[in-house]
């Protein structure tokens, strides 16, 4: 049998997803300058932002194993990244829509280390730390709830990812840190483990 010959996709993106998907691409470098708190705000909403729901099950823009919601989003901000934000660590809650502080001051030094010093994350306006309490999901699906804690990290990544490309932004995917180290520099609880930066900035 011959294959069969399918229509350009990326040619014919005829709304904003298409165009985002077909223009998708990681940058390590950014422009400069500070990014605005209303593309912060859209970005932090598209990877784990409140959509529909209840008071007793909201459920996110990521879909979630079990509506088991076991990723933790913060902020990294450091001097001059994020308008009308001071620099520190913040907490988004998705529910609410605000931003928690966590840590005050710029971390960025200690942050790029614990991140291998990665220009990606040293040259970011803000940098988004997605980080995951894996019991949330596990208890309920002991068998494979680590996986489904890892897909919904990259279902979230990518929300993130498309929100940056129709804003103008640019970010990439960052998978290579210390563990350990990161954990200790943002100061997150014992039951979280940081799985994924996400540097985001003005486009080059």
């Amino acid at each position: 049998m011959s294959p069969i010959t399918l229509p350009d996709a990326s040619a014919a993106a005829s709304n904003a997803l298409d165009r985002a998907i077909a223009d998708r691409q990681s940058h390590r470098g950014f422009g400069s300058g500070p990014i605005a708190l209303t593309d912060v705000a859209a970005v932090l909403w598209a990877a784990q932002g409140y959509t529909h729901g209840d008071a007793d099950q909201p459920m996110r823009a990521a879909p979630s194993a079990g509506a088991t919601y076991p990723l933790e989003t913060y902020l990294e901000v450091p001097k001059a990244g994020v308008t009308d934000l001071d620099p520190g660590l913040y907490r988004y809650d998705p529910v609410a829509h605000t931003l928690e502080p966590s840590i005050e001051g710029t971390l960025r030094p200690e942050f790029v280390t614990a991140a291998n010093d990665q220009p990606a994350v040293d040259n970011a306006s803000a940098t988004i730390v997605l980080a995951a309490e894996y019991d949330r999901t596990t208890r309920e699906y002991p068998d494979h709830g680590r996986r489904y804690v890892h897909m919904e990290a990259g279902h979230a990544a990518q929300n993130l990812h498309l929100v940056c490309v129709d804003r103008g932004l640019a970010s990439c995917p960052v998978g290579a840190f210390d563990d350990a180290a990161t954990a200790s520099v943002l100061e997150l609880p014992a039951a979280l483990d940081p799985l994924y930066l996400l540097p985001v900035g003005a486009s080059p």
